[in-house]
């Protein structure tokens, strides 16, 4: 059976669909365009039949034709290009703001995908869907609402209009429109492949720029920069070889039309002079001939229109697909019906709690884990690394969920909780956590965005931030540059835990985050935790045996699994996995 998110599953109707729901207030203008254009494509075709009025009623003796028709033709042409200007404004209109629509649309969307959906479609595709993709989509829709209605529409018009001067010689442009419409047919079927190669790779080179810009200050450290300029060049070269190929295919568009319409007028004139040659201008007039020849060129580049719009919307037709990808996805974590909203308090359980990443994975992440920690309680967890210390505490705030067994916040079972509520009591401070560019109270707002001065001032005293913020020249105006690179590590981990307190959560999750601290400013925060937070459940994750011995319990995990717990004292006493943890980084032994 397909997956319902499968891509390949979708069908250009569902993928129309999914997109015209990004145009809403721009309806308006989306349906103005076509109709400025039609106008502007009537009066165009009117223009050549004017011409040739004109051209027939020239005698030479009277200047009385010039004027009257030269009005008519001023009258018309003025008309057309105010519709032309019109149909241009708001198709700019349109296409823009469904444009803004659509990437506004895909980021609310990325906000409600858990980690695990974005570990499925990579932050460089999903990077490229918000960016290049729409820009494709916007090109294209424009395309489609001004170009794609113009084309057949001088070209129906156009017909009729040869039709009524000579039907004879105006079946050789009717001829031609299904060879074009095969040439064009046969170019789309060679391209698509290539593009949707194209955008494969685009993903990827993305994924090599974000890896690099992030990791940038690594790159330096180990001297990398050649082979990472080198892969970025592959990368980039692939793509480049892509384009160029898809581009050599298409180069066949203009000279096969051109071709067709060479030959076409070729005809239409020979047959025409042999025409009025024949018939004394009886049958057929010069201004007929001339105004032909101007309805061939019009039908002819229409065509050559249409392949450009069918060129261009066949490429967004793989951009399109993309977006409506993630647009119709429907996120792995979702708040059930009827959601409880309040978390009573901050007690956790763990009930037989298995997990495993992927359902491809070759072994769970974790092993029945069996954890009762009451609320208020500070609860260490220590182990070496890859032994799913992460892993678990992510499972407390539905970061993830588990596989099998039941997590349990407050007696409920988590997935019984509204998202919203339960991550709000639970305060998270993760291994990698950033800060975002603005001012630090700006970035303290992101726990509370209507926490006061005071409150602010508060937590960054409990997590021992405050003193070194007032050692700034801005103090708590003071910017921090994007990712926080204008503080050191531990000034940074400091701000995260500050930030998590402002929440007033019920369950506050160190992972880590004191590992770029002194052991003096480690301890001080700790026993600020301890004072001033005595109701919150706290649980740290530590490389430190001194970060976590002072806790009511302590976690001993490894291969995903608990393998010891109880007191500093209890797991000295036992003599396991802790014991030399304790030994190796104490230098000492202490006596059972």
């Amino acid at each position: 059976m397909r997956n319902k998110n499968d891509r390949n599953g979708q069908t250009l109707g569902s993928v129309i669909h999914t997109l015209s729901g990004s145009v809403r207030e721009y309806k308006k203008a989306s349906i103005l365009t076509p109709l400025f254009v039609a106008g502007e494509v009537c009066l165009e075709c009117i223009l050549p039949f004017v011409m040739a009025e004109l051209i027939d009623d020239l005698s030479g003796n009277s200047v009385q034709p010039i004027l009257k028709y030269g009005a008519i033709l001023l009258a018309f042409a003025m008309c057309s290009l105010l519709f032309g200007v019109l149909s241009g404004r708001f198709a700019a209109t349109a296409s823009s703001g469904f444009a803004k629509n659509l990437r506004t649309d895909l980021f609310d969307k990325v906000q409600d995908l858990s980690f695990q959906d974005v570990d499925r479609f990579s932050t460089s595709s999903l990077v490229t869907r918000m960016t290049t993709d729409v820009t494709n989509v916007q090109n294209a829709y424009q395309m489609l609402i001004r170009i794609a209605v113009r084309t057949p529409l001088m070209m129906l018009f156009s017909l009729i209009m040869s039709f009524t001067i000579n039907a004879r010689i105006a079946l050789i442009f009717l001829c031609m429109v299904p060879v074009l419409a095969v040439i064009i047919f046969g170019i789309s079927l060679k391209v698509m492949p290539v593009f949707r190669r194209i955008f494969r790779k685009y993903d990827a080179m993305n994924e090599s720029v974000e890896e690099n810009v992030s990791g940038i200050r690594v790159v330096k450290a180990f001297v990398r920069e050649d082979y990472e300029k080198d892969k970025f060049h592959k990368a980039s070269g692939t793509v480049q070889k892509d384009f160029t190929m898809a581009e050599k295919i298409l180069a066949w568009n203009t000279p096969a039309m051109n071709a067709c319409m060479y030959v076409a007028l070729f005809l239409v004139s020979y047959l025409g002079a042999r025409l009025i040659i024949n018939t004394a201008g009886t049958g057929f007039t010069t201004g007929g001939l001339s105004s032909l020849i101007t309805y061939g060129v019009q039908i002819l580049s229409s065509i050559m229109m249409l392949s450009m719009v069918f060129v261009m919307t066949s490429m967004a037709q793989e951009s399109a697909e993309r977006i409506a990808e993630v647009l119709n996805y429907t996120p792995t974590l979702t708040s059930p019906e009827n959601a409880v909203t309040t978390v009573p308090d901050g007690s956790v359980d763990f009930d037989h709690v298995s997990f495993q990443y992927s359902s491809h994975s070759k072994r769970k992440a974790l092993t029945d884990i069996n954890l009762h920690i009451k609320s208020g309680e500070s609860v260490g967890i220590i182990g070496g690394t890859g032994s799913s210390k992460s892993t678990l505490i992510q499972l407390i705030p539905r970061l993830y969920d588990a596989t099998d067994g039941v997590v349990k916040v407050g007696g409920r079972d988590v997935k019984t909780y509204d998202l919203v509520s339960l991550r709000d009591a639970v305060a998270v401070v993760l291994q990698k956590n950033v800060l975002f560019s603005g001012t630090i109270l700006d970035n303290m707002r992101w726990g509370n965005e209507n926490a006061t001065e005071e409150e602010i001032e508060r937590c960054c005293r409990l997590a021992c931030a405050d003193e070194f913020i007032q050692q700034m020249p801005d103090k708590y105006n003071t910017w921090i540059e994007q990712g926080g690179t204008n503080v050191s590590g531990g000034q940074k981990q400091r701000l995260c835990i500050a930030r998590a307190l402002i929440k007033k959560p019920k369950i506050l999750i160190l992972d880590d985050s004191t590992s770029a601290v002194d052991t003096k400013t480690d301890a001080l925060i700790r026993r600020a935790f301890a004072e001033e937070i005595p109701d919150t459940t706290k649980i740290i994750i530590a490389q430190r045996i001194t970060s976590v011995q002072d806790c009511d319990m302590i976690l001993v995990m490894d291969g995903g699994r608990i393998v010891e717990q109880g007191t500093h004292d209890e797991l000295i006493s036992k003599g396991g996995i802790y014991r030399e943890i304790y030994d190796s980084q104490t230098g000492r032994k202490e006596a059972v």
